[in-house]
């Protein structure tokens, strides 16, 4: 793999409380990346943006079929959520500032303009992407940034999802489908090539 960019942003993906154990949605694997995701993230805490999944107050102020999917998680709305679930894990909380969060309604970090506006003003040419979920969030930001002609790199041991079957098949499906646009690694391989103060 080629150096990383000097104009790389680490784009940490819903590494929230409500993804946790503790939420409505918990991802049992997220406790066992998070220390990956964190060492990431300490290592440039300046170009590091975490983004947030902000589910609406209510089902009825989603369009279309994000209704019925609220209607069935109705306990995930903000009007019976514990706020703090919204939260990111402590570990990576403690980084903002000079990190950044961007809070996003749906999956792709990319619905709207703001990440778009900061990948431009910033000059920004390569993601080094971590967080959860891999099959959903993850999958819809990544192929964001493909359309955007961004380089992609995903930390293998730094996503995570729910559905085991779900998060290997999208890895063998970046790395091999999407292998003129996309790239993995490991972090031990990650780290070993780019100390900190480089990356």
């Amino acid at each position: 793999m080629t150096p990383l960019s000097p104009a790389t942003l680490h784009l940490c993906i819903d590494m929230q409380r409500l993804f946790s154990t503790e939420g409505p949605w918990p991802n049992p694997w997220m406790e066992r990346v998070l220390p990956v995701v964190a060492e990431v993230a300490e290592r440039v805490p300046e170009r590091t943006v975490f983004t947030r999944f902000i589910p609406p107050f209510r089902p009825e102020d989603m369009p279309g079929t994000w209704r019925g999917y609220y209607e069935r998680w109705r306990e995930a709305t903000r009007e019976h959520l514990d706020p703090r679930l919204l939260e990111l894990m402590p570990p990576l909380q403690r980084l903002v500032p000079p990190a950044v969060i961007l809070d996003k309604p749906v999956y792709s970090a990319f619905a709207g303009h703001r990440l778009r506006d900061l990948v431009s003003e910033r000059g920004i040419d390569t993601l080094l992407i971590t967080g959860s979920e891999t099959d959903m969030c993850v999958l819809a930001t990544v192929l964001g940034a493909v359309d955007l002609g961004l380089r992609v790199v995903i930390v293998t041991d730094g996503v995570c999802s729910s559905s085991d079957e779900g998060h290997d098949s999208l890895l063998t499906l970046y790395s091999k489908r999407f292998r003129h646009q996309i790239e993995t690694i490991e972090s031990e391989i990650l780290f070993a090539q780019w100390p900190a103060e480089e990356l």
